[in-house]
């Protein structure tokens, strides 16, 4: 394989999704475009194997180019300011553990290391649906409700590691029914991860109706003319209206986009800008709400983008 020299600037990047079920890796050219992509099953509950696993996938990017490129590496998680080890991440094993240093010694060269969310608000921000925005708030509505930002082009990481922690503050403007809110993970009531996430509306239904039902189940009865689950779905709007206008007014971004699960329903990027308004304090919103132009492949992709193509490669 050849090496580029300390100081060049690297003619590939290399992004690896680290999730609880799979590795991906990509190789991007300076201009995005993907060279090869490669996934492998996570080795689960075994850090050492995943540090091995993540080595030798990049390897092969590698070995198949026949180049040697920068590292960024996106985690369900983010790594403590007070101890320098990974916390919060739902792949547990990961959690307690100095991952970017023993990433950085098993692939021999300094890597980048950044929250799964950030990683999808990087890519959209890059050459996705964000491109050329210069202030961008990426969120993730799925199994979870996570966010990053990006500011011209860089994620922004605050000093306790948890920006764009969006998911784990109180559903703005509550009704009196939406208090105290059901009970998140996180120890605390009413979080806007127990409301907007795919596993919330569900629940929420079910609690409504008791009538069990998947997200897209419940999409699809609305669509057929259920006038219950329509209006728990029209509930659901006004609650995210509620979130992203409360977003708008702190960070006043010039684009949202949506990521998860819940970003394929085309709905809400009519409907949303229609009411947020009532909750942003400006005469008008000039933020625009755009799906993912990446789907699925931004977290990856924004990995890859950690590092710019005017930056020079790591020794």
């Amino acid at each position: 394989m050849s090496n580029a020299s300390a100081g060049s600037l690297s003619a590939i990047r290399i992004g690896v999704d680290l999730g609880g079920s799979k590795i991906e890796a990509i190789a991007l050219n300076r201009d995005g475009e993907a060279l090869d992509r490669r996934r492998i099953a996570t080795p689960r509950d075994n850090y050492r194997a995943t540090v091995s696993a993540v080595a030798g996938l990049v390897a092969a990017v590698e070995d198949g180019l026949r180049q040697r490129g920068t590292i960024g590496v996106g985690i369900p998680g983010t790594l403590s300011r007070a101890t320098g080890l990974v916390k919060n991440a739902n792949s547990t094993w990961l959690n307690g553990k100095p991952l970017d240093r023993d990433l950085a010694e098993a692939l021999g060269r300094p890597i980048r290391l950044q929250n799964d969310a950030n990683c999808f608000a990087v890519s959209e921000a890059s050459d996705g649906s964000a491109a050329g925005a210069r202030v961008v708030f990426g969120v993730i509505l799925g199994t979870g409700v996570g966010a990053g930002i990006v500011i011209d082009g860089r994620p922004v990481d605050g000093p306790n590691g948890i920006t764009g922690e969006w998911g784990h503050n109180p559903l703005p403007w509550p009704t009196d029914d939406e208090r105290p809110g059901p009970a998140c993970y996180c120890g605390l009531n009413g979080c806007i991860e127990t409301f907007l996430s795919g596993p919330g509306l569900a629940d929420g239904f079910r609690l409504a109706t008791g009538r069990s039902l998947s997200t897209g189940a419940i999409v699809d009865a609305a669509e057929a003319g259920d006038t219950v689950a329509a209006s728990h779905i029209e509930r659901y709007i006004d609650r995210l209206s509620r979130g992203l206008g409360h977003v708008v007014n702190i960070l006043d971004p010039d684009v949202i986009v949506l990521g998860g699960g819940l970003s394929n329903l085309p709905m809400l990027y009519e409907r949303v800008p229609q009411r947020w308004g009532r909750y942003v304090f400006s005469d008008r919103v000039d933020t625009r709400l755009l799906p993912p132009r990446h789907g699925d492949s931004s977290g990856v992709r924004g990995a890859a983008w950690l590092w710019r193509p005017d930056e020079p490669s790591p020794p």
